[in-house]
């Protein structure tokens, strides 16, 4: 089997902020943020921010394909939310974006996140 290289950089101590969703309105003040690491092709890391209280995410990353199941707490009535999705990771002028595609209970989703800051910049 070939491994397909990644193209863009590792994602390793990386953080995204959520730009879009197609699941629910983002909140300027207050978006989605996610914080990822990455180590042999394994892909992982946790988030907060919006409607979630608390999320965590845990997946694989062959080439620029990352494949993650996930599973986060709603701010609104605390209830459990678990699902997979997919994303590729794509540089460009303004830096790394993930262009994610998730389910949530049967319905098919996409958002956009991009680099918060370089790694290990405050």
């Amino acid at each position: 089997m070939t491994v397909q290289p990644a193209l863009a950089p590792s994602l390793d101590s990386r953080r995204f902020v959520m730009e879009s969703s197609t699941n629910s309105p983002v909140d300027p003040d207050s978006p989605s943020r996610f914080r990822y690491f990455e180590k042999d092709g394994v892909i992982w890391g946790d988030y907060d921010g919006d409607t979630v209280t608390f999320g965590r995410f845990v997946g694989t990353r062959v080439g620029d394909d990352l494949s993650v199941s996930f599973v986060h707490v709603l701010v609104e009535d605390g209830s459990v939310v678990a699902g997979t999705g997919g994303s590729e990771v794509v540089t460009g002028p303004d830096g790394v974006r993930l262009v994610e595609r998730f389910e949530i209970d049967g319905v098919d989703h996409v958002s956009v996140c991009v680099e918060e800051s370089a790694p290990n910049e405050s």
